[in-house]
């Protein structure tokens, strides 16, 4: 099969401009989570060049087959295209044209490398056996995640999925490399939201008061030796609060604090455990100091496995096409992918892109109003995604 690594990489030079045009359309047009509808509008389009069939899932996804040889394994590739809400401080011809709204996590480089792969494997569909499922999805940055809602509308079925294939930008990694790890590597997450009622007042007159200020202070220090006390040390774990309303003022006691936070692991069980914890603490420190601590607990995505086999046939294969020297080993990361549905339901690989220009330009990182990347990158992906692709399909006949 290496014989196709240079028709591969020729396919993905000649399209190369018009990735980079497909990934500038949809960078300069982004959409919020689950409201993708002139996002899919767009790839169902793309993809119909290519003589597919898409059909919508999800309501805002897109699924596609590109069918090869009969008698062959199912895989699944994917891509998510939903943006985030913010506002772009890029000053580039392809800026986003929807107002407080940007692609600033890389999405349109997903979607459009996967239309790229798409072009290269229909070109070679005569040449693989199995078919590759092309699974565009809506949602990844908002509970409950579109990977969960695809799931459920059976994209894993009809033919069955064998093994799922996802990539994600990486502004650590220069263009022309990726970065992969076995195993657990990307974490749970969990959204808190908890509500402190006291009673407010003059501030100063606080025997008069029950300061819902201080049992909240109380709480958030406090519940750090979950983490620290609770958890198993080998269990990386985090919880943070991002969010404290007190609208109180100098000399006013408010009547209630407001708290939002995350919590997040890469054990199912211990997470399961950390909730009770964490609701015990906070509801029976409030209570103990005469408050009443009302807290949510959002259970959000599970922690995202690559499978190791996989992933080592997935690192062979990328250094194969890449270069042993551009195929690097990631630390475990606790930020969280609803990919990790993929990765709960059947064997899977989630690597990382580089996408940072050698001279350090393209280094923002994700989620900032300054994210852009190397479209060298595009070079890259599509070539290597369909690379992976083909060569997974030999390996599982």
């Amino acid at each position: 099969m290496s014989d196709l690594i240079p028709r591969i990489q020729a396919f993905a030079a000649q399209y190369a401009a018009d990735t980079v045009a497909i990934r500038r359309h949809l960078h300069a047009h982004p959409e919020l989570s689950f409201e993708e509808t002139n996002t899919a509008a767009f790839v169902a389009q793309e993809l119909r060049k290519l003589g597919l069939t898409p059909q919508p899932i999800a309501n805002t996804g897109v699924l596609a087959l590109i069918e090869g040889q009969p008698g062959g394994p199912t895989i699944a590739l994917r891509a998510d295209m939903d943006a985030l809400p913010i506002t772009e401080a890029n000053d580039v011809p392809y800026k986003s044209t929807n107002p407080g709204v940007m692609h600033a996590c890389g999405h349109d480089v997903h979607t459009a490398s996967l239309l790229g792969a798409a072009r290269i494997l229909n070109e070679l569909k005569g040449e693989f056996k199995g078919t590759i499922k092309l699974m565009f999805q809506p949602g990844e940055e908002r509970l409950p995640g579109g990977a969960s809602l695809m799931i459920q509308e059976g994209v894993l079925e009809n033919p069955a999925v064998g093994h799922v294939l996802g990539q994600h930008v990486f502004p650590h990694l220069p263009a022309g490399k990726i970065g992969l790890r076995p195993g657990r590597y990307m974490a749970s997450t969990d959204e808190l939201y908890l509500t402190i009622k006291g009673k407010g007042g003059h501030g100063a007159m606080p025997e008069m008061n029950l300061d819902p200020v201080l049992v909240a202070a109380h709480i958030i220090v406090a519940a750090q030796q979950i983490v620290s006390r609770r958890a198993n040390p080998k269990i990386p774990s985090v919880l943070s609060f991002g969010k404290v309303i007190a609208n109180g003022a100098t000399n006013v006691i408010p009547n209630e604090v407001y708290l939002e936070g995350t919590f997040r692991t890469l054990n199912e069980e211990w997470r399961a455990e950390a909730h009770q914890h964490l609701r015990q603490l906070c509801e029976g420190l409030a209570a103990s100091m005469g408050a009443v601590c009302e807290l949510e607990i959002r259970h959000g995505y599970p922690y995202l496995e690559n499978e190791p086999a996989l992933t080592a046939r997935v690192r062979a294969a990328a250094e194969q096409y890449l270069g042993p020297e551009n195929v690097v080993e990631l630390d475990q990361w606790m930020a969280a992918e609803d990919f990790a549905y993929f990765s709960q339901a059947a064997p899977a690989c989630f690597y990382r892109l580089g996408t940072r220009h050698e001279d350090g330009r393209f280094a923002a990182s994700v989620h900032t109003p300054t994210f852009d990347i190397d479209e060298q990158a595009l070079a890259t992906g599509p070539g290597l995604m369909a690379w992976l692709a083909v060569q997974e399909l030999a390996a599982n006949q």
